[in-house]
């Protein structure tokens, strides 16, 4: 299937089969027609099962049969992740499977008979209607490495999500029980403090021990950047601790719990970073990726996930599309409003860009420079944040050439053709 809008009607022939689906849970309908818009036959109700897509192989059989069809595409309206197991059932079948855009469905499904109504039925009669004229996209069914590479991210990022929240509970329960804690470490996720949350939390446990008896307790588990001082400063801030007294028993059990989850995510994070740092390095143009100063294993790792295959991509646009990067104008007439980017892609992708970008601006020289250029010049400066979405574009276009060609990193040539100020000759 091919990438623009004349090639995708050019798919749809007189000998073209043309089935939309509308997915559930459950049970998905189906409906056929023709280039023309004409339908063939009743509707097909089947189940999210393998007897249920074998019978929609039958069904589609004697419609392309009946009507003299040699080729046939299927589209659907990707509902949640119900669509997956019949995409990769047809693509492993051979058969030409395509998305159609849930929003283009929405908004076109009163053509036909002028009424807002929604059913299941409707919908697949607008997907097969939207699919011959060539609006649908081509999706990125991954595969092999890829694949597993997608499934790792994803757990990465359930993993700090749920850090995130188990690192939330645990502040909301030392302001809660002894606020005063963070006036003698800065951080709750130091040694010193960590072993402090672990044998003694509150405050009316130490207030009873002596600076040497927390010294010692320390002892153990920090050798160093801690002393009686440190130890002095907790037991007088507990003496004079504005924190909750009561429900002391459990609310110690809840931090214990807390601290537990804490640990085993965090090992099961660095576990799981140091699996897909292990698989990144086996795919094409990784290694030279990663040896561009600022750009670390995870970025490549979600890079790949999201993208895919890079040698299945034709132009390096086709990757700002979609990351949901591409610009959007809105003007009329005289009327000419702002440009911004679309965010119609991959959210994730879109994110590890931008978190990316940011430290390639700070330490690398050549981005660094890009961005002092576009903030700077004479012509049309742009704001900082559009500098660093400009530059998540480029950065895109680099790891499309380096995936492709396997090349090193060559930062002369991103800085060719533009102004020689003295930020540019610097670098």
């Amino acid at each position: 299937m091919n990438y623009t809008q004349n090639q995708k009607i050019s798919q749809i022939t007189q000998s073209t089969l043309i089935i939309g689906i509308d997915v559930a849970k459950d049970k998905h309908v189906a409906r056929a027609q023709d280039d023309r818009g004409l339908e063939f036959g009743k509707r097909l109700i089947f189940e999210n099962r393998i007897h249920g897509f074998q019978k929609l192989l039958d069904w589609m059989e004697r419609h392309r049969k009946q009507n003299g069809k040699n080729h046939v595409i299927f589209g659907v309206e990707p509902t949640g992740h119900y669509w997956l197991s019949l995409a990769y059932f047809l693509r492993a079948k051979g058969y030409d499977f395509v998305l159609v855009n849930p929003m283009h469905v929405k908004k076109s499904k009163e053509l036909d008979d002028n009424s807002p109504t929604k059913n299941d039925t409707k919908d697949a009669r607008v997907i097969a209607q939207l699919i011959k004229d060539g609006r649908y996209s081509v999706p990125n069914l991954l595969d092999g490495i890829y694949a597993e590479l997608r499934e790792g991210v994803k757990l990465r990022d359930q993993l700090t999500k749920q850090l995130m929240i188990i690192e939330g509970r645990i502040q909301n329960n030392i302001q809660r029980y002894f606020p005063e804690f963070f006036d003698v470490f800065g951080d709750w996720e130091g040694k010193a403090a960590f072993c402090t949350l672990r044998m003694f939390p509150f405050p009316s446990q130490i207030k009873e021990m002596t600076p040497e008896e927390v010294l010692k307790s320390w002892k153990p588990f920090v050798q160093r950047g801690v002393g009686i001082k440190r130890a002095t400063k907790l037991v007088e801030a507990a003496k004079k601790s504005i924190g909750i007294q009561i429900g002391i028993k459990f609310a110690k059990r809840e931090l214990e719990c807390l601290l537990e989850q804490y640990e085993l995510y965090k090992q099961q994070l660095e576990q799981l970073d140091t699996e897909l740092e292990t698989l990144v390095e086996k795919l094409p143009g990784a290694k030279q990726m990663m040896d561009i100063s600022g750009l670390g294993s995870t970025t490549i790792a979600l890079f790949f996930a999201e993208v895919g295959d890079i040698t299945k991509y034709n132009h390096p646009q086709q990757l700002v599309n979609l990351a949901g990067l591409s610009l959007r104008e809105h003007s009329s007439g005289k009327f000419k409003g702002q440009t911004r980017i679309t965010k119609r892609g991959r959210s994730r992708l879109r994110r590890a860009l931008y978190l990316a970008i940011r430290p390639l601006v700070a330490h690398n020289p050549i981005f660094k420079a890009l961005h002092k250029y576009y903030t700077t010049r004479s012509e049309r400066p742009l704001k900082k944040q559009q500098s660093l979405i400009a530059l998540c574009c480029k950065l895109l276009r680099v790891l499309f050439v380096i995936g492709q060609k396997q090349c090193e990193f060559d930062g002369s040539k991103l800085l060719k053709g533009l102004t020689q100020n003295l930020s540019l000759q610097a670098a």
